[in-house]
């Protein structure tokens, strides 16, 4: 519904806080939480099937698969407004997101792949009767099938192409002393692709370059709305749709003998996301509607991330992993919310894979994601105050098999 997509898209923003500006979240394996995402020229694993897929046709022969679990904590953030009586704190959150990832065997020249992957999400939720008037939950659950093949030109170049299936699940509420509330949820099934390329212009470099569609999440699902001075609905079909948005990377990976370090230059095309607008299936009275019926500007502007990522293999067992990116943040300052205290951020990880025997590896890794303070004078969405301690923890499991 209208709201449910507002929680799509801002509590995937708060996920995005803590792993990527916006609300898409990149790091969906072991090595690119271990690496800040700085995995794409030399993603060489089942994960491949999502970072790089060009990349499997260069993988050795086999089968490979890799399931991971990753924990995610955001601390609280802390809001101070120049009103002090308005200050206040959001309430902690800690999920666990699973993802699975697949690459075939060789067949010909091809090879195929399938990533099962949670690309944005999570939730914001506040406890504070002023930030409760706009943000008192956003919940988002989004989940990526994204099916891929490639195909092997020669020795030197492969391409790569995939299907994005995306369901989007979404929960929003907002309370003004119960004078003003809404409670809404809504659901949707949208697609894209994706489409890449890897080049080896010599022996110990990969030139790769990657890009993900935009997607529009066509939410719809009921709302129920109360105005103390105009009305009460309840069960009514509502929409919205807001987008997941495109996305270029390109990257090179230089491997010097056991040890490969990989630049990445990446940006989201943020800039369509203009405005918030909701439609619901019935014409709302004056009062309810220029509540919660009014287009929201968002203004949202294209942004680049760098990332750089070293992996070293210290033994024939163990291989060690350290990243680090700067991401800024799309959120403007004039329509920023509590929904999402969006900031630049700076991104630090390490990580190890061991391997317990010929097919079977097993590894854990931690990144830090650090947000600037942001300061906000008076904007459109209430805000007129500082927002800190914005953050995110992840660490992350993983088992890898090859067959």
């Amino acid at each position: 519904m209208k709201q449910t997509l507002k929680v799509a898209t801002l509590l995937s923003l708060s996920t995005a806080t803590l792993l990527a500006s916006g609300y898409r979240i990149p790091e969906q394996s072991l090595n690119s939480v271990a690496l800040s995402a700085a995995y794409v020229a030399s993603a060489n694993g089942a994960d491949a099937s999502y970072y790089n897929p060009a990349n499997m046709a260069f993988m050795a022969e086999g089968g490979y698969i890799e399931t991971s679990l990753t924990y995610i904590n955001l601390p609280k953030v802390d809001y101070t407004d120049n009103n002090a009586a308005l200050s206040g704190d959001s309430k902690e959150e800690n999920f666990l997101l699973p993802n699975l990832h697949y690459v075939s065997p060789m067949v010909g020249n091809w090879r195929y792949g399938l990533s099962i992957v949670a690309p944005a999400g999570l939730s914001k939720r506040w406890d504070e009767s002023y930030q409760m008037q706009t943000s008192e939950e956003f919940t988002l659950k989004v989940i990526e099938i994204n099916p891929t093949a490639s195909y092997k030109v020669n020795d030197q170049l492969a391409l790569g192409f995939g299907l994005r299936g995306v369901y989007t699940d979404g929960v929003v509420k907002s309370n003004y002393n119960n004078l003003v509330t809404r409670d809404l949820t809504g659901d949707s099934i949208d697609f894209g692709y994706n489409l890449a390329l890897s080049y080896k212009p010599i022996e110990d470099l990969i030139l790769a370059a990657t890009y993900r569609s935009k997607v529009d999440l066509t939410v719809k699902g009921e709302a129920d709305l109360y105005h103390f001075a105009g009305g009460n609905y309840k069960g009514v079909g509502a929409s919205v749709t807001i987008p997941l948005p495109a996305s270029l990377a390109l990257a090179a990976a230089y491997t010097m003998d056991k040890t490969t370090l990989e630049f990445v230059f990446e940006r989201t095309y943020w800039s369509s996301y203009k405005e918030l607008d909701f439609d619901y299936d019935v014409t709302l009275d004056a009062t309810t509607a220029s509540t919660f019926d009014t287009p929201k500007d968002k203004k949202w502007r294209d942004v680049n991330a760098y990332r750089i990522g070293i992996s070293h293999q210290y033994s024939d067992a163990l291989k060690l992993m350290a990243g680090f990116a700067i991401d800024k943040t799309p959120v403007p300052s004039s329509t920023m919310g509590f929904e999402l205290p969006d900031s630049d951020a700076k991104l630090y990880s390490v990580g190890f894979e061991y391997k317990v025997s010929q097919n079977l590896k097993v590894g854990l890794a931690y990144l830090y994601d650090e947000k600037e303070k942001r300061s906000i004078t008076t904007n459109s969405a209430g805000v007129n105050g500082k927002f800190t301690d914005s953050a995110a923890h992840l660490v992350t499991a993983s088992l890898k098999y090859k067959f």
